[in-house]
């Protein structure tokens, strides 16, 4: 942890906030001065994380989103601008993925799934902060290493994940001119719960810790305006797993 609050004043908003990297994230950005929105489908999750988080020092505020609904995006943010003028930093980090299956035995309902809440919920929360954010903000998505290298019976994920890339890359070029920084996370296996929806028994111990990715990110955001960053690849040694 870093020992001097870095981001007096700043206000963060991260999706899927109340468990695994986001919440991890949430911790590391209170820790250093950013007040904090958490957002999330799970009202008691999300309460809980927060009540774990706030301090007199920490400031983390939940709001319930589901980023796969338009209007909840919308309602989401209309609640933070009563709070914040503007947002400095945009996590989109809430995401899903499904049981390991071949493409013919992908359920259809599974599909749809992933690719709402993956792809077309990054674009919808992304489309509705941009408003609020100004010259010197940052927007990391959260991505994954499946971005980037494809995995059997992971259609649906690779899918989303793919896409969410080339969003990542579209976005950083629509947004240059206006000084927002997008950065691409891409981590490898990470001690998180997303395991138990497709590798119940994965070997977690050999995995980076939540926390680690989450100081790559602060890291990565706190870096000069004009450090050239955009992407944030961390992960456990090679072959580990």
């Amino acid at each position: 942890m870093l020992a001097k609050k870095i981001a007096p004043n700043k206000v963060a908003v991260i999706t899927g906030g109340g468990s695994g990297i986001g919440l991890a994230i949430a911790q590391v950005f209170a820790a250093n001065g950013y007040s904090v929105v958490i957002t999330g489908r799970d009202a008691k999750r999300l309460q809980s994380a927060a009540a774990a988080i706030s301090s007199d020092k920490k400031k983390v505020t939940c709001i319930s989103c589901d980023v796969r609904d338009p209007a909840s995006v919308e309602k989401l943010f209309r609640s933070v601008g009563k709070q914040h003028s503007t947002i400095d930093v945009l996590i989109n980090n809430a995401g899903v993925s499904h049981a390991l299956a071949p493409v013919d035995q992908l359920p259809v309902e599974a599909w749809r799934e992933v690719i709402d809440t993956n792809l077309t919920g990054t674009f919808l929360v992304t489309r509705a902060a941009l408003p609020r954010m100004r010259a010197g903000g940052t927007i990391v998505n959260n991505l994954s290493v499946a971005a980037v290298q494809p995995f059997a019976g992971m259609a649906a994920y690779n899918a989303s994940k793919f896409g969410a890339l080339g969003f990542t890359h579209a976005l950083r070029e629509d947004l240059r001119k206006r000084g927002i920084r997008v950065l691409a996370l891409l981590p490898g296996a990470t001690d998180t719960e997303i395991w138990s929806q497709f590798w119940p028994d994965a070997p977690r111990a050999k995995m980076i810790s939540a926390e680690t990715v989450a100081q790559a990110v602060l890291h990565a955001v706190s870096a000069p305006a004009n450090t050239a960053i955009e992407e944030i690849r961390i992960g456990p040694a090679a072959g580990v797993l």
